[in-house]
This record gives structure tokens, C-alpha cells and sequence, in this order.
């Protein structure tokens, strides 16, 4: 199977686990987290491309489990995590790194925090190493195996 349709395959597979525990997924918590993740995945190289930031904001828009939340929020939470990444990366994703963290006290959550990393990452088809790298270091900071998510 081709790296291009591994990538979609798993994706897929991320927003259908995702879309089946929808009614799980409305804590304030699993909100703010996914919207940190959201934007630590968009500027994921170290930058905070435009067309990056409104092609999130369509898939955060667009997907089934968020929209439990209200859109205008998310919006507001995901550029205010953006804002703090193109402030100062380094120091900004010490900061996202914390606010995904706070998912960690509920594992179905902080597994659907990850998840929505992954199918963001790879909406385009390319799920980079830079988007890999990131969502690791998410791993991390929820206390799950990377490995459990094939990164």
C-alpha cells in the first residue's frame, strides 16, 4: 500500500473511532486540548502559515466530533493557541504541551486528543515528520505510547 494511502486509510480510521465516542467527547477539557493540538499541528514547522491556519480552521469546522462545541469558540481557543505558537514557538509549545495535558485525567479523551492530531495532520494526505513530531510529544505530555497511534 502506497505511504499516500496508508496515510488517508489511517485518518479515516482516527475520525471513525473519533465520530463513535462523539457523545463522550464534551468536556471542557477534551475541548481545549483538541484545540491546542489543532494549532500545535498547523504550526508544527516552527511557523504559522495563513493558508495553514484557515485550512485547520475548515477541518475544525467541518469535523463531526467538534462540533459538540460551539464554533465560534473553537475558533477563538485555536487562534489564541496559534497566536501564542507565532509569538515564540519554543516557548508557546511548552504552553500548548500543558493545556493538552490537562486531557490526561480522562484516557478516552486524551486517546481522542492524539486522534485528532492525526487526522489533522494528515487531511491533506501528508502527515510530515515535523506533524509526526509533534503529536509524539503530545503523546508525551498524555502519558500514552506513541506506538499505540503507529508514530
Amino acid at each position: 500500500m502506497a505511504l499516500w494511502d496508508r496515510i488517508k486509510e489511517s485518518a479515516s480510521t482516527m475520525q471513525t473511532q473519533l465520530t463513535a465516542r462523539k457523545n463522550e467527547l464534551t468536556s471542557g477539557a477534551f475541548r481545549d486540548a483538541s484545540m491546542a493540538m489543532c494549532a500545535l499541528v498547523a504550526a508544527a514547522d516552527g511557523t504559522v502559515d495563513p493558508a495553514e491556519r484557515r485550512r485547520v480552521a475548515q477541518l475544525i469546522a467541518a469535523n463531526e466530533v467538534l462540533r459538540n462545541f460551539d464554533a465560534a469558540d473553537l475558533q477563538q481557543r485555536f487562534d489564541a493557541q496559534l497566536d501564542r505558537l507565532a509569538a515564540d514557538f519554543d516557548f508557546g509549545k511548552v504552553a500548548v504541551l500543558q493545556e493538552i495535558a490537562k486531557a490526561k485525567k480522562k484516557p478516552a479523551e486524551a486517546r481522542a486528543v492524539v486522534q485528532i492530531g492525526i487526522v489533522i495532520g494528515g487531511a491533506d494526505g501528508h502527515f510530515d515528520p515535523t506533524e509526526q513530531a509533534v503529536v509524539r510529544e503530545a503523546c508525551f505530555a498524555l502519558a500514552l505510547p506513541p506506538h499505540e497511534f503507529d508514530l
